[in-house]
């Protein structure tokens, strides 16, 4: 009697044929997130995807882990005096930047603060003029730290703080005089006064004759602050 043998080879189609009669059933993904897919199986699936799906490492699916870190920072307030009104308000640190911001100007007008960072007046009418800068934006303000420029100060005369100095192109200085909080009105008027229209005939005259730059330090000497 003849024995017939008949081989059976694994075939992928009997995979495929099996998966794809899984009809409804639910695939359970997790993801970094910790939810839940529930995914239908569908007859028009290949069989290449849903092993993928249900068998293969996706590294986009495995667990994300995320570290956050908080960090506290304690930033330091500006002091009053370094505060800025805008990019036609300008802190000047030596006789160098100085000649040059009056250089640069043009015709337009420059207003020039001296103050101390110990002034209280100072202090008091730094805020207002800081407005008018923010007001008057075709107008140079130059804020000169009298500590800083002892030199130069001495030599412009600066005895009194806060102290103002107002400059404009080939007329060179056009007024200077001391002035407090309640006083402001006189740098509207002098701002009223000067700021008109104009062209200059000639070179910027700047500080004028004045020679900044060769002047010795002076005695460490304060000056007065004008009561408000």
């Amino acid at each position: 009697m003849a024995v017939v043998v008949r081989s059976l080879s694994f075939n992928s189609s009997l995979l495929s044929t099996s998966l794809n009669s899984l009809h409804q059933t639910q695939l359970l993904f997790k993801n970094n997130t910790n939810k839940v897919l529930s995914l239908a199986a569908d007859s028009s699936l290949s069989s290449d995807f849903i092993v993928n799906s249900r068998f293969g490492r996706n590294p986009r699916n495995q667990s994300l882990h995320f570290k956050i870190q908080a960090t506290i920072t304690e930033t330091e307030q500006p002091k009053w005096w370094e505060k800025n009104a805008g990019p036609n308000m300008i802190d000047i640190h030596s006789t160098h930047e100085f000649l040059n911001a009056l250089s640069e100007a043009g015709d337009k007008l420059v207003i020039v603060e001296f103050y101390g960072t110990w002034c209280a007046s100072c202090r008091a009418l730094f805020p207002k003029l800081c407005k008018t800068a923010q007001e008057h934006p075709e107008i140079i303000f130059l804020k000169v730290n009298f500590d800083e420029n002892k030199p130069m100060c001495k030599n412009l005369n600066v005895k009194v703080l806060p102290y103002f100095h107002f400059y404009r192109g080939a007329d060179g200085q056009l007024e200077s005089f001391s002035c407090s909080l309640a006083k402001f009105q006189k740098i509207k008027d002098a701002i009223q006064t000067h700021n008109t229209d104009r062209c200059s005939i000639g070179p910027n005259k700047g500080v004028g004759d004045v020679n900044l730059e060769t002047v010795s330090a002076p005695k460490n000497k304060q000056p007065e602050s004008p009561s408000s």
